[in-house]
């Protein structure tokens, strides 16, 4: 079945020179001093609400009032291959650039186009004090914060009051996320970075949710002032709750199949329910009132299937 694309692909082409030295990342600096603030897009070519929330920044001329503000665009590469008829493609274009932010991997010896732009953005991510980093999702679920197993990282999640969903989660057995590079996921750093999933693919709701956390991020953060943001805001911000991830589900055989068409945040209520199977092996709840974080669609040996979760407090 074809994928339905209501979202349109920004022309982000006036936006490739930057001032940084680095194309597609353009800071803006204050008088005042402040923290050096990043809003970034684009880490897979093919989710594009983030792309369209930056073009909405630039857009509205947004400008720090206090430290610095970074607009960045991440895998170029893989969103210039987007294809509106085939738009699961382009998520990247030889590896995830979600899964390469460790030391190891950028300084190692392996190539690819995703690693070659990694490390030429990485002395931008090294000089972020606070880091959003725009994503959209498979399924058609609710929006979610991903916000690392940090204190620091659920508190930056509930500061910017979206999405309802706040998660604290490990990342992946595959690769470091760029939310959890260096000193952003370093407990005893101030550095923090947030990965806002702003709902599924391509639908309309997820752009807009793309700009509220941008909005709402940069407020929290003390980067603009609320007369900037308030024109632009949704009129109220939904109660927000804290899953905590427990477990992470790797897949270790083929095929793994779900028992039921799950699209996350169920709420299993029982203690050992059957949800999935990998190969001969059987996955089952660990404790009463699981929640089931981001199903995944791509259900391949090696890659997380889902995370299971319980609500804090």
């Amino acid at each position: 079945m074809a994928e339905i694309v209501e979202l349109k692909a920004p022309d982000i082409a006036p936006y490739r020179k930057g001032n940084t030295g680095i194309p597609y990342a353009t800071t803006f600096r204050a008088r005042e001093a402040g923290p050096h603030v990043a809003v970034n897009a684009l880490v897979h070519g093919n989710e594009l609400c983030g792309a369209i929330a930056l073009d909405f920044l630039f857009k509205l001329d947004v400008r720090p009032k206090r430290g610095a503000l970074t607009l960045s665009f991440a895998n170029i590469a893989a969103y210039e291959r987007f294809d509106p008829e085939n738009p699961a493609v382009s998520r990247f274009v030889d590896e995830d650039f979600n899964r390469v932010w460790s030391p190891d991997v950028l300084e190692g010896p392996r190539d690819s186009t995703e690693l070659r732009r990694a490390r030429e953005m990485r002395p931008l991510f090294d000089g972020i004090d606070l880091l959003l980093d725009i994503h959209s999702m498979q399924r058609l679920s609710a929006p979610l914060a991903l916000c690392g197993p940090t204190a620091k990282g659920r508190a930056l999640g509930l500061a910017m009051k979206v999405p309802a969903n706040v998660v604290s989660d490990r990342g992946h057995n595959s690769g470091v996320r760029l939310r959890d590079y260096a000193g952003f996921g370093d407990p005893a750093s101030p550095k923090c970075a947030a990965l806002v999933e702003c709902g599924q693919h391509w639908t309309a709701p997820t752009a807009d949710m793309a700009i509220q956390s941008a909005l709402r991020f940069l407020l929290a953060t003390g980067a603009i002032d609320a007369d900037i943001a308030a024109p632009h805001l949704a009129a109220a911000t939904p109660p927000q709750r804290v899953i905590e991830v427990t477990h992470a589900v790797t897949i270790a055989n083929e095929p793994f199949i779900f028992t039921a068409p799950y699209q996350g945040l169920e709420i299993v209520p029982k203690a050992g329910t059957l949800i999935a199977h990998d190969g001969t092996a059987e996955i089952r709840t660990p404790y009463d009132n699981c929640i089931l974080v981001m199903p995944s669609m791509r259900l391949s040996k090696g890659l997380t299937a889902v995370r299971l979760g319980r609500i804090l407090g």
